[in-house]
């Protein structure tokens, strides 16, 4: 701790133009540690009443598909004690824990709503009319900001049960129930399997697309780390050997409703679209526990409308269909984000047109999420000290 308090000595807190960091996630966090530590104030501004609240949303099951080791934040290790799959409720421990630690400047209760430049600064506008200037911004608002629930034909008088999978938190309101899951991403994958260990009578799994599935660990050999060699390679090669491997440690689930992707594995994640991680979903689809099925077009009244043309009778239906980073409100004006909402830069590079603008945790790289976040929070204090 002596350390600690030597490096909060060394900030000049009478500094009324901080470094403004809007959203008090893991990328918020360690953005303010890292500035932190090079010397630099930093303000983190969280619209909940704690750090980490989209965390303490999460369904109860989660558990981080990267290692330990890789995920921590700069300045402090995750504890061995958290074993190698971080669950969340120790995820949430690490973000209380790491903000006391590096002694953070955290405002909770205030969020912001507009930003804009103001001379050589910034003006942030804020709850409560407040207008708060700062020399810089980074907007760590996250990648998992507003749920997107799509507007299917008939959902309004569905008389089951229709939640965003952001709702979901475990699977004990479900036991006995006929689910339907929309949406094969990790998320999707990891909720059908949790309702069908949970006791729900039957589940099925709505797929618009073929998803590549991986093994997060193969002999000891995290996905994670291959994720890590692989990113900097050519496409087409890190596709030709993401097929053999597929081939080799996943079996073909054809037959079961679940096909191989006929596109490559790091094309698709060139287009945002991450592998599953497998926690189950293989060996649910094999034992006929998951049944995938065609992807949901529409509600008709107590029915669900396939794209296979088939209609089917669900009790409850969870939909895993993803967020919305939902920046157009705050930085909209500013033309810093690209046709479908995701900012032109990330990391320590600026937009041309708005120095001093930054932004982390938007991407989802298969090399891991709170590892990128932990290298852009490196970056940008480096260039901002």
């Amino acid at each position: 701790m002596a350390d600690t308090k030597n490096r909060v000595g060394r900030i000049d807190l009478t500094n009324d133009r901080p470094v403004y960091i809007v959203g008090g996630g893991p990328a918020g966090l360690a953005a303010a540690a890292a500035l932190r530590q090079r010397g630099v104030r930093a303000v983190v501004l969280e619209k909940s009443e704690t750090v980490g609240a989209s965390w303490r949303r999460h369904y109860d099951r989660l558990h981080l598909h990267t290692t330990r080791r890789l995920s921590a934040l700069p300045g402090l290790p995750m504890p061995r004690s958290f074993g190698r799959w971080v669950s969340r409720d120790d995820v949430i421990r690490y973000l209380d824990k790491y903000a006391d630690f590096h002694e953070l400047e955290i405002v909770t209760g205030v969020e912001v709503s507009r930003i804009e430049p103001a001379g050589s600064d910034w003006l942030l506008h804020a709850t409560g009319g407040r207008e708060l200037t700062g020399r810089a911004v980074v907007v760590a608002t996250g990648h998992n900001h507003t749920p997107r629930l799509p507007d299917w034909p008939g959902a309004d008088a569905y008389p089951g049960e229709l939640l965003h999978a952001g709702d979901y938190r475990n699977p004990a309101p479900y036991a006995g129930k006929d689910v339907l899951v929309v949406g094969v991403g990790n998320t999707g994958a990891e909720i059908a399997v949790d309702l069908v260990e949970g006791g729900a009578a039957r589940v099925r799994l709505a797929v618009r697309t073929a998803p590549h599935i991986v093994r997060r660990s193969t002999a000891g050999w995290p996905a994670q780390r291959t994720g890590i060699v692989v990113r900097r390679l050519p496409v087409r090669l890190v596709d030709k050997a993401g097929e053999a491997m597929s081939r080799i440690a996943v079996p073909d689930l054809t037959e079961h409703g679940l096909p191989r992707p006929d596109t490559g594995l790091y094309s698709r994640v060139k287009e945002g679209a991450i592998p599953v991680q497998d926690v189950g979903l293989i060996d649910a689809v094999r034992s006929g526990r998951v049944e995938p099925v065609a992807a949901l077009e529409s509600f008709e009244g107590d029915k669900v409308q396939l794209a296979d043309g088939s209609r089917i009778s669900v009790d409850v239906v969870i939909a895993a269909t993803g967020y919305r980073r939902a920046l157009e409100g705050l930085v909209g004006h500013l033309g810093v984000l690209d046709e479908r909402g995701r900012p032109v830069v990330h990391g320590a590079r600026t937009p041309q047109q708005a120095p001093g603008l930054y932004f982390t945790g938007f991407t989802n790289p298969i090399s891991g999420m709170f590892r990128e976040m932990a290298i852009d929070a490196r970056k940008i204090a480096k260039k901002l000290a």
